[in-house]
């Protein structure tokens, strides 16, 4: 059985990747944890030049990154990008994109979300199998986490439906195969070519902005088998939304400790605030949900991001997050409403990491589903 104590060497991981956000605040730091720390490397598989560690590790790295509000691009690039060409199984484009998304000399992006949905259902952009140009892809996509700086990321996956339906294609990188159909099979592609836009849009956190992707025709390859997308997307949403649990928790519990020693610094009626039992009564509770927000993120990287811990991560991390750094605002009084305080900062990244991949409520119904839909004892009603 797993433990969910962190090994010595996972630790000295954490402490290297702060020391770095310490002495490299902003986007600055993405150039030595690529290069020194070796941060994006850490799930790519040994032979494409990774380390081959699972979603334990990259939870420390992300744990580190939600403590100090960063806004470098590891959950985009380092997790989606790597985590879908990974599942995809596709051993040509690994070979040809791994080694450079786990050097740091390129960042990806996972184009995804239509609709203002993250659910399968939602989405509508069309790949079109052209004779004489390969696949066409022809949508919109929104909600993009982007790379490292405001351009087009040098590796956009997209997914994308239509083709001739499941398990027809090649799955080489190069884009020559599959047939092309009106089947609504979901599938993974690479652009090769630029699309029609692409836009940063600012966000109510300034530092994780998001894009916008239209594409008109724009060409691609095909990544893994054809109709595999929805496999594909199913893994790395589950990734994604374990890498985000253990963000959202080391930024409940940097909140939370900024609070106790705002709270022990504080003096009303000749006595710091942090000695008024209504006070202590609240940082209890803030303790209390990030530790039970804790647990539920470590269980769902030790089991490798599978669905149900997963999803169980993300309902209550997410909940517990918003709800945490609303009390860090609250207890911090007048100073925690100003712009000058970092209150506010953590409340927007909050609530807006807190919809990223479906929100709380949608992890709940896949949590349910799946539930549900487990078979029951012989002779169950």
């Amino acid at each position: 059985m797993r433990t969910l104590e962190r090994t010595p060497e996972q630790r000295d991981l954490g402490a290297a990747v702060r020391s770095v956000l310490a002495r490299h605040p902003g986007a600055a730091a993405w150039s030595p944890l690529t290069g020194r720390v070796g941060a994006a490397a850490l799930a790519v598989p040994e032979e494409y030049g990774g380390a081959g560690c699972g979603s334990v590790e990259v939870g420390v790295v992300m744990d580190a990154l939600g403590g100090a509000l960063s806004p470098v691009p590891y959950l985009g690039s380092a997790v989606l990008t790597v985590g879908a060409l990974v599942a995809a199984g596709d051993a040509r484009a690994c070979a040809r994109l791994l080694p450079d998304l786990a050097g740091g000399t390129a960042t990806g992006a996972l184009a995804w979300a239509e609709h203002g949905s993250w659910e399968p259902s939602a989405l509508r952009t069309r790949a079109v199998r052209d004779p004489a140009r390969g696949w066409l892809l022809t949508g919109a996509k929104e909600h993009v986490l982007p790379g490292a700086g405001a351009g087009v990321p040098e590796v956009v996956l997209v997914l994308a439906r239509g083709g001739a339906g499941a398990g027809t294609g090649t799955g080489a990188d190069s884009g020559d195969g599959g047939d092309s159909g009106d089947g609504g099979a979901l599938s993974l592609f690479r652009l090769t070519g630029p699309p029609a836009a692409w836009r940063i849009r600012s966000t109510m956190d300034p530092s994780r902005p998001l894009a916008e992707l239209a594409l008109d025709r724009t060409p691609a390859a095909l990544v893994g088998a054809e109709g595999d997308g929805e496999r594909v997307l199913a893994r790395v949403r589950d990734l994604g939304v374990t890498a985000l649990a253990a963000e959202q928790v080391g930024a409940a519990a940097r909140a939370l400790a900024v609070t106790v020693g705002y709270a022990g610094e504080r003096v009303q009626f000749g006595r710091p605030i942090g000695s008024f039992q209504a006070v202590k009564h609240r940082l209890a509770d803030m303790y209390a949900a990030v530790e039970n927000a804790r647990g539920l993120a470590l269980a769902a990287a030790a089991a490798d991001a599978a669905p149900g811990p997963a999803a169980a991560a993300g309902s209550a991390c997410g909940e517990a997050y918003s709800w945490v750094a609303g009390e860090m605002i609250q207890l911090h009084g007048g100073i925690g409403i100003t712009w000058e305080h970092e209150a506010h900062r953590f409340f927007k990244r909050a609530h807006g990491a807190a919809r990223l991949f479906g929100g709380p409520s949608a992890h709940r119904a896949r949590l349910a589903a799946r539930l549900t839909a487990r078979p029951g004892p012989t002779g169950a009603r």
